[in-house]
């Protein structure tokens, strides 16, 4: 009884007095949870600030990677003499004709009004803000509103990468020509990143995003470098991923059998030749003599006295137009070809060939007074260098292994491919190489093969492979002058005749196969079909040399971005590169577009006696395709690892904000500027147009290398350097 009354009672009180606890106990629990939140968030906003107060410049959602805090003996910088100025100073080889320089130029800085340009040279160059700044805001309401028009493209990539950031790049700042009129007119043309527009990156197969933020600048300002020689087996030759230089007992290969990297990063300078390096012979000499020591090592010492088409003349390495490895002469087997062949218009129809294997280059020369652009490409074996004689001689020249994996080039650009004294045996592995050769010919592309003494199994064997692929042999003969077999083959240009094999062997790939995806990408064994489709690239031929250059099909996306693309880049080489550079162009022959969007800057020096090796980063949009159908050529690269060329190979190299582009994608940036420094001969050039926050440090490096500042300008965030390599070694 006296349990229930008092549970009456407590119920009575709980109905009289319960909303009352109910409320208060809300309100205590609202202002716990306002206490706690309030700590927490001011907690994380402090440690986020903390963490990345560093960051030069925003970073978009969609960028990842991220870069490296180490590098070659990081130590703060010991302060100069003098600080810098909080005013903007330039050096510029386009300033005013009053103003001399000294000693190189002051590191860039960020102010957005430049105060003077001084200069070395002639010529007056007024401020242009009011220009400048014009085309700055409209470039801004552009960045603010977006393109148009998106490049859509498959962005090749190696599997175990980083992805790249996807950060854009501002103005692009020239001090173009010696006037306010050519400032004024270069202000009216696009931005390089209208045409390269990084939207979500994805894999070479596949689709993978970018979500990752950045870790910090391109280049660490506080470090300092010091450098040391390589020591490697390869000495002044060496070339990273290509030469075996680690291993344990005797090694029986000089090279890998594909690209293969050294595990950590290359940061050390390729020596010189033993007895140094000296100015290279001039173009159009070189065709006929080059030093002989800037490419002498003992295998190429034994090969020249067993050969009649070089000769070691003095000083000089000689090569007398009227011998070449071709019993008869280069002539008499060109002149062979296009009898067998009449279809064959060198210079006109056929633009663009691939060499398979380096010989003596006589080839490529004969053909290159032809207009014809022949790349060479010098395979592993060449153990003597000849690809290295060729460009030292001013030939185009890559050195890549050809065994498992595809060639770095996008499908059905070539217009010719020539193996001569070819010894690759195309029948082996699955028929592979060239099913290779099948994937990277243009439809309706040649395929010129001469081959010494081949025994009847391998001749049948080779007819067999080119039935089954659908090859249509022209020409069949043995020259009797050069006692060589001589066989020209055309690929398709349809897909009717591939449904009428007996034996669909090999097959067909299937229509998710990319045929453009190349970098470390494994050899196939199905054979892909030929583009019928008209918006398709690969339905018509090229229109003729020289028309070609400036011919835009159809299937180009954004036709008139990439028109104004090469005005763009026509007006900088012209009123900036070739007059307020100081650059003596004779002695410039073989240049390389370190990131070649349309092939614009390779337009441009049409008219000059350069070549031009346009590499497209893997990790950007797809735009090699378009370069070969204008009638160029290049190559896909990760400027993560080393390229595929000697030491030394290379006059001028052009790098179009390629640092920015990279900041997230290289562990280490500063392995680029390495290898540029092994890729540029002793005065050699660099132009490096980029962000201000990325030349700034860049600067300090290559001064570290000890190469010599010739100009440097800026305009608000952006900016350009011009740089001339030096003999130093440490």
């Amino acid at each position: 009884m006296a349990i229930a009354r008092f549970g009456r009672q407590v119920k009575r009180s709980y109905q009289s007095y319960g909303f009352c606890v109910k409320l208060s106990a809300t309100v205590i629990l609202g202002l716990c949870f306002v206490i706690v939140w309030s700590v927490f968030s001011n907690f994380s906003v402090t440690s986020q600030r903390e963490t990345f107060d560093d960051i030069a410049e925003p970073v978009s959602a969609a960028s990842n990677g991220k870069v490296s805090d180490f590098g070659i003996h990081p130590e703060k910088i010991v302060p100069k003499k003098e600080k810098e100025s909080d005013k903007q100073r330039f050096k510029s080889g386009l300033g005013d004709k009053d103003k001399k320089i000294i000693n190189g130029s002051v590191p860039l800085n960020s102010e957005k009004k430049p105060e003077k340009v001084e200069a070395k040279g002639g010529g007056d160059v007024g401020d242009g803000n009011s220009k400048l700044s014009k085309r700055d805001g409209e470039n801004k309401k552009q960045e603010d509103e977006g393109s148009e028009v998106e490049e859509e493209e498959v962005i090749r990539e190696k599997n175990d990468d980083e992805d790249g950031g996807n950060d854009k790049e501002g103005n692009n700042a020239d001090g173009d020509g010696n006037s306010n009129d050519s400032v004024e007119e270069d202000a009216n043309f696009i931005n390089a990143e209208e045409v390269d527009q990084e939207g979500s990156e994805e894999d070479n197969g596949g689709s993978r995003k970018a979500n990752k933020k950045a870790l910090g600048p391109v280049f660490d300002p506080k470090k300092r470098y010091t450098w040391k020689l390589c020591n490697t087996r390869s000495k002044h030759n060496y070339i990273p991923c290509i030469d075996i230089e680690s291993a344990t007992g005797r090694l029986k290969s000089y090279r890998h059998q594909e690209r293969s990297c050294p595990r950590s990063a290359v940061m050390c300078l390729v020596p010189l030749p033993r007895d140094g390096y000296g100015t290279p012979v001039q173009w159009p000499e070189s065709k006929v003599k080059i030093l002989y020591k800037n490419v002498e090592h003992p295998k190429l010492a034994a090969y020249i006295k067993t050969q009649d088409w070089l000769v070691e003349s003095g000083e000089y390495l000689t090569f007398p137009q009227n011998q070449s490895v071709l019993r008869g002469g280069i002539q008499h087997y060109l002149e062979s070809v296009e009898e067998m062949v009449p279809d064959i218009e060198w210079g006109k129809n056929i633009r663009i060939v691939l060499d398979m294997g380096c010989k003596d280059s006589s080839f490529t020369a004969s053909l290159l007074e032809k207009d014809v652009l022949t790349l060479t490409l010098g395979l592993k074996d060449d153990l003597v260098d000849l690809a290295q004689v060729a460009l030292e001689r001013g030939f185009p020249a890559v050195v890549s292994p050809f065994a498992t994996r595809r060639l770095p080039f996008p499908s059905g650009v070539f217009d010719a491919i020539h193996c001569g004294e070819c010894s690759i045996s195309w029948q082996l592995n699955g028929a592979k190489l060239i099913l290779e050769m099948n994937r990277i010919l243009r439809p309706g592309g040649y395929f010129i093969l001469s081959t010494k003494h081949n025994s009847v199994e391998a001749e049948e064997a080779l007819s067999t492979l080119t039935e089954s692929i659908c090859w249509n042999i022209l020409a069949d003969k043995t020259d009797e002058v050069s006692d060589i077999g001589m066989k020209v083959y055309q690929k398709p240009e349809t897909n009717d005749i591939y449904g009428l094999r007996r034996k669909k062997v090999p097959p067909l790939c299937k229509e998710n196969e990319n045929p453009d995806l190349a970098w470390y990408a494994p050899l196939k064994t199905c054979l892909h079909t030929v583009p019928e489709a008209i918006e398709q690239r690969g339905t018509e031929w090229p229109a003729e040399w020289p028309k070609r250059l400036h011919t835009f099909p159809e299937w180009m996306n954004n036709r008139e971005k990439l028109i104004a693309d090469s005005e763009h880049w026509k007006s900088i080489v012209n009123k900036s590169y070739l007059v307020g550079m100081d650059i003596d162009w004779s002695t410039i022959r073989n240049v390389m577009d370190m990131k070649a969007i349309s092939g614009g800057f390779a337009a441009a020096l049409s008219d000059q006696n350069v070549w031009v090796m346009n590499v497209v980063p893997v990790h950007a949009p797809d735009t090699l395709p378009i370069i070969f159908e204008r009638g160029l050529f290049g190559v896909y690269h990760d400027w993560c690892e080393s390229f595929g060329s000697y030491p030394r190979s290379y006059d001028l190299l052009h790098a179009d904000h390629l640092f920015s582009r990279l900041k997230n994608r290289c562990k280490q940036a500063i392995v680029i500027v390495v290898e540029m420094d092994r890729l540029l001969r002793p005065g050699g050039w660099a132009i490096i147009r980029d962000k201000v926050e990325i030349l700034n440090p860049l600067e300090q490096i290559l001064r570290s290398l000890h190469w010599e500042i010739r100009m440097s300008f800026a305009q608000d965030r952006e900016g350009i350097l011009s740089a001339q390599k030096t003999t130093w070694r440490p």
